[in-house]
């Protein structure tokens, strides 16, 4: 299966060559080992992560000219994952997206995106000078979010953009829904253009057949997965993958040497290495745990009155072809409770974190990580709210259809470094937005940066906001007043 041995982890092993030694250190950082650390916090974390937090020399390599363990740690992800290239990205996977973008657009050239990208996709865009052309995603009123792009909304977004330069899809959504991913690989292939996928929450879709496709298997040119959301490596960690000739790896690492510290954190790095090896021995037993315990979960939340978890019927839904059942997204309209009161109450009352919430829903993001006397309690305290809420409120509505996407008059970058000033929301038809404007749900933005305010627009936010719905992303907290672009 593998061409490379994947029990190796040859940057872990270099640091610990390093600690074995007993290397004197004239070199920072400045703790030395520990030595110089704060004694509280050092108490609490122990020694030895201090121990391989080093800098940059022979032993252990260099991030942004790797030769050494760091190239071969590289080396054994591409194999893993069956990429061309990987590269490692101790910035998260928001600087794997932005990297992804800069390495396949530039001034002015266009670029396929979901209307409901992460706000790095933006923030690449800006960098870029790139000009979005937004595809809406499938949205799902029953659960309040939003599915994937449709083969055919990118087929026929192609054809009214033949001059696009690059095509970005989600793959799965937070949620855990994915599109044909592999049907959109070969329509963008036709036009010979790259197709780059934000796969932040599929770092292990290639490890177990019960999950979707990955996008890699699918045939994208390029992806970026955040290896510390559902596998096991640090906070930060993430990995980008080429895997065509369609991009140009030197460039993907000129760009990541510009966008990364050139003082990368070995720790984040070694726990990099480490998972991959983690993932690539062990991933399917691991995921197979993690499946039946989401499962279990899953079928016993739905015996609760009030709450509901979609399954395999979400399959129906447009821009759904498959799921990933490690996300267990927990329905809560029915008893007349927000997500977010719902989020709130087992965080305060009961302890219990959950990934996110909003207007109807909290999410469960499963992982081999996780206990089953975990979900055992968490099932007792869903039991408890269900007893004070069911049928004592009213049913939470579904969401109203958002406006139509409006005219772009500038690009992001423009927008974004042009002169604003605020007026109120209602003074602002027929303006330039210099600021996002999104409702929950669904979590797309009803303005971007750079696009024409309609008095459809400013209606809906008007209503969303008189019966209580979450309006977010100006810099005015009560949406009151947006920034808008200066025209000179």
């Amino acid at each position: 299966m593998y061409k490379l041995n994947q029990d190796e982890t040859p940057l872990f092993n270099a640091l610990m060559e390093y600690v074995n030694r007993n290397t004197i250190p004239f070199h920072v950082p400045g703790h030395k080992k520990g030595q110089g650390a704060d004694e509280e916090f050092k108490k609490f974390m122990g020694e030895n992560p201090f121990k391989i937090d080093v800098t940059v020399f022979k032993l252990v390599d260099s991030l942004h000219h790797p030769t050494g363990p760091i190239k071969k740690a590289q080396e054994l992800a591409s194999d893993a994952y069956g990429a061309k290239a990987s590269f490692f990205s101790i910035h998260g996977t928001s600087g794997a997206i932005e990297a992804m973008i800069l390495s396949v657009v530039s001034d002015n050239d266009k670029i396929l995106i979901p209307r409901n990208v992460h706000k790095s996709v933006t923030g690449g865009i800006i960098l870029s000078g790139a000009v979005p052309v937004y595809m809406q995603p499938e949205l799902d009123k029953k659960i309040g979010i939003a599915h994937g792009v449709t083969p055919e909304t990118v087929e026929n977004t192609l054809k009214e953009n033949p001059d696009a330069k690059a095509v970005l899809i989600i793959n799965p959504t937070y949620y855990g829904t994915a599109t044909d991913i592999k049907k959109i690989a070969e329509i963008v292939h036709r036009y010979n253009i790259p197709l780059i996928v934000d796969e932040a929450h599929g770092p292990h879709l290639g490890f177990n057949d019960r999950l979707p496709m990955s996008s890699i298997d699918a045939g994208a040119d390029m992806c970026a997965q955040s290896t510390h959301k559902i596998i096991g490596a640090l906070t930060q960690c993430s990995l980008l993958h080429v895997c065509s000739d369609r991009i140009d790896m030197n460039k993907v690492q000129q760009t990541l040497n510009i966008l990364q510290t050139t003082s990368p954190s070995y720790i984040l790095m070694a726990s990099l290495d480490c998972a991959r090896r983690q993932i690539a021995l062990h991933g399917k037993e691991l995921l197979d745990y993690t499946i039946d315990l989401c499962n279990y979960a899953r079928d016993e939340i739905n015996k609760i009155p009030g709450f509901y978890c979609f399954g395999a019927e979400v399959l129906n839904n447009k821009g759904v072809i498959s799921y990933d059942p490690t996300k267990v997204t927990i329905t809560c309209r029915d008893l007349g409770i927000t997500g977010y009161d719902l989020d709130m109450m087992l965080a305060d009352e009961y302890h219990i974190q959950m990934e996110l919430s909003d207007l109807y829903n909290v999410l469960i993001v499963g992982t081999f990580g996780d206990k089953k006397e975990d979900i055992e309690y968490l099932l007792s305290v869903l039991k408890k709210i269900s007893a004070k809420y069911y049928g004592t409120g009213d049913k939470k509505s579904d969401f109203i259809d958002i406006p139509p996407i409006p005219e772009q008059i500038l690009i992001p970058r423009k927008a974004f470094y042009g002169n604003k000033y605020s007026v109120p929301i209602e003074d602002s038809v027929g303006m330039i937005s210099g600021e996002f404007l999104m409702a929950y749900p669904p979590g797309i933005p009803v303005l971007c940066p750079g696009e024409k305010i309609t008095i459809e627009i400013v209606k809906y936010i008007q209503k969303l906001k008189s019966i209580g719905l979450y309006v977010q992303g100006t810099e005015d907290p009560r949406v009151e007043n947006i920034k808008v672009v200066q025209n000179n």
